[in-house]
């Protein structure tokens, strides 16, 4: 916090500061239990009517009152990473979304409006990155339109937590009455550790292929895969398949998907036999994997994981995967169909 020479705390900050990284003090709520301040850090993304709002790393928005304010002021841009590879946002978004193609895609400005028949928010919404060359309603507005013709819900994907990331885009969305769903965090790591790693008792039973075959399909958890949902599985730069067979023409023990992009690998869609947990499976297909993509020349990786699924994000911190930056899915609350209708679409 920011004290002045008498010791006491400043507020640093005023309005003119929106969409800047700050850190401030508040006075605690009247009555409650508990610490008589909070401290809040994060991009101021509005000011208003006595009313500031603070988008968190994760996304959360925080509502503070001007009055409320002891303290204030701006935090510089966070330092360079010192573990695992270096990367901006809008590379790691080009990255994940070249490794995830939707079927069919539209240009807005710089925003690109993907659709793949509603398989997955990620092939399924708007990646803004840049200016849609429209004012933010307008374009809004278009998005919808563009989404409705095709009885689909409209969903704008958007990222909070790094340097050049849409906090303020994130605000403005809410205060549009989009809901957000879910969260998700995508982690980057150096790829050698991951292609090193022991597998256990899998290891040597993971076989590659450059499609998704009736075996790897059974353990998938998305059921009723469809030919768009294949279109978009084997979309990418170089796409690779991982299965760890099963005993007696079972389903596969374990799965894996991972698409090499230059330096960039990419790993999605580990699947466990839930039996056959705790063996080191989940391991071994990402290693057979990670040792392809070092064939081909990468040499980071990077994945998405929920917040919630503290099983794979401790297996993740293991193989020396970091948090890079959260992702979130914005709804909006009515998707208009061509005929101008209201219609809810496949997620």
């Amino acid at each position: 916090m920011e004290i002045s020479a008498a010791g006491r705390l400043k507020v640093r900050i005023t309005a003119a500061d929106v969409g800047k990284r700050v850190s401030v003090r508040r006075l605690g709520e009247p009555g409650a239990a508990g610490e008589k301040f909070t401290d809040t850090v994060g991009v101021l993304t509005s000011w208003d009517d006595g009313v500031l709002l603070i988008t968190r790393k994760s996304g959360e928005t925080v509502r503070i009152a001007e009055s409320s304010l002891v303290a204030g002021k701006i935090v510089p841009p966070a330092p360079a990473r010192r573990h695992g590879p270096a990367a901006t946002y809008a590379e790691l978004a080009r990255v994940a979304a070249r490794a995830w193609r939707p079927v069919e895609s539209e240009r807005l400005g710089d925003w690109e409006l993907r659709a793949a028949s509603g398989f997955t928010r990620r092939a399924n919404s708007v990646l803004p990155l840049g200016d849609p060359g429209l004012p933010l309603d307008e374009a809004l507005a278009a998005v919808r339109r563009w989404y409705g013709e095709r009885g689909l819900p409209a969903y704008v994907q958007t990222a909070t937590g790094a340097e050049g990331t849409q906090e303020t885009l994130c605000a403005e969305l809410e205060r549009r009455g989009w809901v957000r769903e879910v969260t998700a965090e995508l982690w980057t790591g150096a790829l050698a550790p991951v292609a090193d790693r022991a597998g256990g008792s899998g290891e040597d039973a993971v076989v590659l292929s450059r499609t998704a075959d009736e075996a790897w399909l059974a353990r998938y958890q998305r059921k009723g895969v469809s030919e768009v949902a294949l279109k978009v599985l084997g979309s990418g730069p170089s796409v690779w398949f991982a299965t760890v067979p099963g005993e007696g023409g079972d389903a596969p023990a374990a799965i894996g998907r991972c698409v090499v992009d230059g330096r960039w690998a990419s790993f999605a869609a580990v699947e466990v036999d839930p039996a056959r947990r705790r063996q080191g499976l989940a391991s071994a297909v990402m290693a057979a994997l990670a040792r392809q993509a070092l064939a081909e020349g990468a040499s980071a990786a990077w994945l998405q994981v929920e917040t919630r699924n503290a099983g794979a994000r401790a297996l993740y911190a293991g193989m020396g995967f970091t948090a890079h930056h959260a992702c979130h899915h914005y709804r909006a609350q009515d998707p208009v169909t061509e005929s101008g209708t209201s219609r809810t679409a496949a997620r």
